[in-house]
């Protein structure tokens, strides 16, 4: 008999925000508003992540079937799924300029990802103890609001993931497009220029890659 390995499927929604489907919850990861994008319609999941309480990262009612959700640092448990919030800044100034940030560790399906938030500097070796050993990243590489595109390979460096999927980089849809870079300098950054988007990223515990692996989505 053989049997089927069940994958983690993550779609991109757009700016900071994914769907992550597991084998027994669904996770999106900061819903936005309409100055970040049109949001797809008919989307739905279990828990809501909330990194930070600005409109581009924070509107739930866009999800339906939404049971739990996270808004800020502490331990959470739902459902098979581990939740840690990390304490950080959405600038490099300890919040004065832009407030605070969450990034969000999430256990499913035996992979640990994180989710960044709109990080404004490196980790603190502190941070980086809490955060632990990580399969997948997701971490923004506009700059202007979060860190930029070197900020964000060194930032990669310092987690060592063996997946990172860019995020919060300038599109077409949103308002403040011209006020931060595409996701073209990352990729520079990281030595894979010209890298082509997917639709999703299918995924499994036993199948990460043997090395890091540098993952760009189309939005959904």
């Amino acid at each position: 008999m053989v049997y089927r390995l069940e994958t983690m499927d993550i779609t991109y929604l757009g700016h900071s925000s994914f769907r992550i489907k597991g084998r027994e919850r669904t996770i999106v990861t900061d819903p936005y508003d309409d100055r970040a994008g049109k949001f797809p319609k008919g989307i739905e999941a279990d828990i809501v992540t909330i990194s930070h309480e600005h409109s581009d990262h924070n509107q739930t009612d866009k999800i339906a079937g939404v049971g739990f959700q996270v808004r800020g640092p502490g331990e959470y448990e739902t459902g098979g799924v581990s939740i840690i919030g990390v304490p950080t800044w959405h600038d490099d100034k300890n919040g004065e300029e832009r407030g605070a940030n969450t990034l969000y560790v999430i256990e499913a399906d035996g992979l640990r990802i994180i989710h960044m938030g709109d990080l404004g500097h490196k980790l603190t070796q502190e941070q980086l103890d809490e955060v632990g050993a990580i399969d997948i990243m997701m971490v923004p590489v506009g700059g202007e609001y979060t860190i930029d595109a070197k900020t964000a390979a060194e930032v990669v460096r310092q987690v060592d993931p063996w997946v990172v999927i860019p995020m919060h980089y300038r599109t077409d849809e949103t308002d403040f497009s011209k006020e931060i870079s595409g996701v073209e300098d990352f990729l520079k950054e990281m030595g894979k220029p010209g890298l082509e988007p997917i639709p999703k990223y299918s995924v499994t515990a036993e199948r990460l890659p043997e090395e890091l692996q540098v993952v760009v989505l189309e939005k959904k």
